[in-house]
């Protein structure tokens, strides 16, 4: 949810039908909660005790005693929200601003009793404000940062004596941060507040400021690893930071523990897997880190740290996956409010955690370390560097790598879709050594040059929406690639032409015409859907009507045509001086390599189980030997072994379109970054 980008007011934007039933049935956050919980328990050994003396005798089983977390779904709020700010407030939980049902700033405080659950209304915020964070402290609550079209760096008060905020209370403006700052954390160690992490519109914030009553601020430490969207809970006196997103837009696995009287900040251990727009709450010595995004969307998992010690250990699950909650301790329970799943809808779950006492039976086995340990040996990843899925039916582009860890994903919170929204990326390929990406959004009508990994608009062409043969327009792009010499050729598939288009839009040469849609190249394309940058210049082209695959030069001059025996040639790579790799997009699908002359040289082309293919788009050699492929209708990125011709290493569940973590929804194109910036499968482009 970058809230820096003044074309982009909320946080995310979701399918209008589903916006528009989400308003049709919003928001009351005044009125009362929903009477009965459900409750769902989670039981995690946390440790042990026992009786007997203190110089070591032993407890007798039945005696034994062991600690563990229980989760309860408490009722619902009457409304969804996302984004909020929690604070812990006498006998209850006050939650401020955050995203409605419909991605809008919210203004609104209310109050959370603890005793009866009810939601009473608590006053309001200036004005409506997400991301932002809440402190409490003597006699008044802070609210810092956070923003709505824009990040701010205003500092709110809502007076709260003796602990509570009285009904009907406006926020008052008593300071300025130092910069803007949205996305971060705030926690309270004796009379200051404490701010960690956030964004000030370029990057992640490293300092660490310290207020006793938001108009001053010093400094206290400088973030290890500074990130956005950071857990934070304070214990003992130290303050403790988990995972965030960082500068690159993935998340980290990262935990600080920063010390305020001694000015120091360092990384005491590492979560089990890198997270973002988690929440922390401490409990019982021990803090607790809920739910938050790891390997693209939001988890239930639950992590347990101790402070002493510096472990992780898993602490079981939430009710359900959920990111961008808010938390708060009150007394001998915490509460998770709110949030996202993995869809991007705002909830109404409240749920609730206590530790509880246990009889140590063999049923509650103690719970295992999470820490990390070092890796048996074992077979090569079947990539090195960074692997781009253009995830068509998601409307999004992935980068992941081989542990099948999400790098960083557009659009995102972070980074907002461009104007016309993003639709249907068929291709995404890397350019400029790493740091932009070409797009082409095929039922878009565009071409979108993004920089990496800010994921800023830095050039398009084509009218979103909107199709046509006329100088600026496009109608199904496909295969966009960026040469060397900066201009950029496209199969525009449905106009039958392959376009060269210079850094100013000037459509430089055309190959083919809409004029007639046959082979007779370069004169005519059959329906042109691949235009793959040869090392000598050229361009190799295959043509879905007739399955021909064609070389030919940016002048318009054809070097070789053959007809293969497949049904729809996709994407050709050259492999060898006469050697080439075609997907055949069809059910069954296949991949095959052939010469000039049509002869099949090698194949894949199973016709059932799970190495079946059902309309690969694009299938590339990876400097292992190995080949990686998109089997679009089966959601699955696929790297196949070509001398076993088993599949060695997959991204998305077979046969299972989604959009949580580790899933898909027809990927469309793939492209490797390796890690010296190279980009390994097109070699020759810019």
């Amino acid at each position: 949810r970058d809230v820096d980008d003044p074309r982009a007011p909320r946080a995310r934007r979701r399918p209008a039908r589903a916006a528009r039933a989400r308003q049709l049935r919003r928001r009351r956050l005044l009125a009362l909660l929903a009477v009965g919980a459900v409750a769902i328990v989670v039981l995690v050994a946390l440790g042990s005790s026992g009786s007997g003396g203190g110089g070591g005798g032993t407890a007798s089983r039945a005696d034994a005693t062991r600690t563990v977390l229980v989760a309860h779904s408490a009722p619902p709020l009457p409304a969804p929200i996302s984004g909020e700010s929690a604070v812990a407030v006498r006998g209850g939980l006050l939650i401020l601003g955050g995203l409605d049902s419909s991605g809008a700033s919210a203004s609104g405080v209310f109050r959370l009793d603890a005793a009866s659950g009810r939601l009473t209304p608590a006053g309001s915020l200036s004005g409506p404000l997400h991301d932002a964070a809440a402190a409490m402290l003597p006699g008044h609550v802070l609210v810092f940062g956070g923003g709505t079209e824009a990040s701010t760096d205003t500092v709110q008060e809502l007076a709260a004596p003796g602990g509570a905020v009285a009904a009907g209370a406006t926020a008052q403006l008593v300071g300025h941060l130092p910069t803007v700052r949205s996305d971060l954390s705030a926690v309270t160690v004796g009379g200051s507040a404490y701010l960690l992490g956030g964004y000030d519109g370029r990057a992640p914030i490293p300092t660490v400021l310290s207020t006793a009553d938001g108009a001053s601020f010093s400094q206290v430490a400088t973030l290890p690893t500074p990130a956005r969207y950071v857990a934070a809970a304070a214990l003992g006196g130290r303050i403790y930071a988990f995972g965030g997103e960082t500068a690159s837009g993935a998340p980290t696995d990262a935990i600080r523990e920063v010390d305020p009287r001694g000015g120091t900040a360092r990384i005491v251990a590492h979560l089990p897997e890198p997270i973002s727009h988690a929440a922390a709450v401490a409990l019982g010595g021990s803090i607790y880190v809920l739910g938050g995004e790891a390997e693209g969307g939001p988890v239930d998992r639950v992590w347990r740290f101790d402070p002493g010690s510096h472990r992780v250990a898993p602490a079981g699950h939430l009710p359900l996956a959920v990111a961008d909650g808010a938390a708060a301790t009150v007394g001998d329970t915490a509460y998770l409010v709110g949030g996202e799943d993995s869809g991007g809808t705002a909830l109404r779950t409240v749920v609730a955690l206590r530790l509880r006492q246990v009889h140590a039976t063999p049923s509650h086995p103690p719970a295992e370390s999470a820490e990390k340990h070092p890796a048996s040996a074992g077979p090569p990843p079947p990539f090195e560097g960074r692997l781009m899925i253009a995830d068509r039916g998601n409307n999004r582009l992935l980068v992941v790598d081989a542990k099948k860890h999400v790098l960083w994903r557009f659009p995102s919170h972070a980074h907002h879709a461009p104007r016309g929204g993003f639709y249907f990326p068929d291709d995404a390929f890397f350019t400029h050594g790493g740091t932009q990406i070409i797009t082409n959004e095929e039922q878009n009508e565009r071409i979108v040059r993004l920089s990496f990994p800010a994921g800023k608009v830095l050039w398009s062409y084509g009218h979103p929406g909107v199709s046509g043969s006329e100088p600026g327009y496009l109608h199904e792009p496909d295969d966009a690639y960026l040469w060397r010499n900066g201009t950029i050729s496209v199969a525009d598939a449905q106009n039958c032409r392959i376009l060269i288009i210079s850094p100013r839009k000037k459509v430089l040469h055309e190959l083919g015409s809409p004029s007639s849609c046959t082979h007779e190249p370069p004169r005519y394309l059959a329906s042109p859907n691949g235009d793959t940058p040869l090392a000598n210049g050229d361009i190799l082209v295959s043509e879905v009507n007739g399955s021909y695959i064609d070389e030919v030069t940016p002048g318009g001059r054809l070097v070789w045509s053959v007809q293969l025996p497949i049904a729809y040639p996709s994407d050709p790579q050259q492999l060898g001086p006469d050697r080439y790799l075609v997907a055949d997009y069809a059910e069954p699908g296949g991949i095959y390599e052939f010469n000039r002359q049509g002869r099949i040289l090698w194949s894949y082309h199973p016709s059932s189980g799970n190495g079946m293919l059902n309309h690969p788009s694009l299938a590339e050699r990876l400097p292992s030997g190995l080949i990686a492929v998109n089997d679009d209708y089966r959601h699955r990125v696929v790297i196949i072994d070509p001398h076993t011709k088993r599949i060695v290493w997959q991204y998305g569940r077979t046969d299972h379109a989604g959009r949580g973590p580790g899933l898909l929804n027809t990927p469309d194109g793939f492209d490797l970054l390796a890690p010296n910036g190279v980009t390994p499968t097109h070699p020759y482009t810019g």
